[in-house]
């Protein structure tokens, strides 16, 4: 049986480790929206598609990915800093490498400290092992945030209903997304009746709604409504971690809720999609300008 999980919206951050007696123990940090085929590009070599720094040194294995984040520009941006510690100013107070460690136990290190540091340890990132035998423990120091989970086994990519080139999302089809086709056809029969379960005022057909990913759940709320009502005991910060579904009462995820709108069910079934047109899903700026 196949194990591999399913995941829509991908944006990850990897690590490769270096199985060549001749190179062996080196390592390598890169971003991708499909990590089958980027292992494959790096093994193949740079008429492949791989990266210069991998190209005739392999066979390379994809050991850790970080996935989960928001857009592709913040996996750059955490992609960037893991390469780069000394450079980045959250993390160049962190001790070097030493001499005791090698590098892959020093790039396992740094990463555990930045799932703990501002803004990474505020994103819904899951934590997965692609190879069993690299499996490190997370210093005691740097345990992850309890709403990051450790996930074990590969990844496939699975198409989304989402159009790369009009960049609009094509209806749910028939067969395997019936809770959406009944959720949208009572939000059409009842449109004048939709209310934000936050505010109370009645939607609008260009608001931006997130709905609780409980299925039984009936909330639907503005983003921005949401956003504060979750801010409300998390002072000084611009992006909920999470917070009480205004509903059904659930402590949901932010990270989650912002999936669920793309068509991904983390929680509830790991069954997703991602654009290999990595498509710039970044909600973060539209949090920035309702800021006063």
């Amino acid at each position: 049986m196949d194990a591999s999980a399913e995941i829509e919206q991908f944006f990850g951050v990897y690590l490769l480790y270096n199985v060549n007696p001749q190179f062996k123990g080196r390592t390598y940090i890169g971003f991708t929206v499909n990590p089958n085929r980027r292992i494959q590009q790096h093994n193949k070599g740079k008429h492949a598609g791989g990266a210069w720094r991998t190209h005739g040194r392999g066979p390379w294995e994809m050991v850790l990915i970080i996935h989960g984040f928001p857009n592709e520009i913040s996996a750059l941006r955490f992609e960037w800093a893991w390469q780069n510690p000394k450079k980045s100013r959250r993390l160049k107070h962190l001790p070097a490498k030493t001499k005791k460690e090698n590098q892959f136990q020093y790039r396992f290190r740094i990463v555990s400290a930045m799932l703990n540091t501002c803004p990474w340890c505020r994103f819904a990132l899951t934590i997965r092992w692609l190879k069993q035998q690299y499996v490190l423990d997370f210093p005691l120091e740097y345990s992850p945030p309890a709403h990051m989970p450790i996930a074990y086994g590969p990844v496939r990519i699975k198409k989304s209903g989402t159009n790369s080139k009009r960049g609009k999302t094509e209806p749910p089809n028939e067969q395997g997304d019936e809770e959406d086709i009944e959720f949208l056809s009572l939000l059409r029969r009842n449109e004048k009746y939709v209310r934000c379960s936050v505010c109370r005022e009645r939607t609008k057909d260009h608001d931006t709604l997130l709905k609780c990913i409980h299925p039984k759940c009936s909330m639907l709320a503005h983003i921005i409504c949401l956003s504060k009502k979750f801010l409300t005991n998390q002072a000084g910060q611009l992006i909920p971690v999470d917070g009480k579904c205004p509903s059904c009462k659930a402590v949901v995820l932010w990270g989650d809720l912002i999936r669920a709108k793309h068509g991904c069910y983390q929680n509830l079934e790991e069954c997703t999609s991602a654009e290999e047109d990595t498509e710039d899903a970044d909600w973060t700026d539209q949090l920035q300008s309702h800021v006063t």
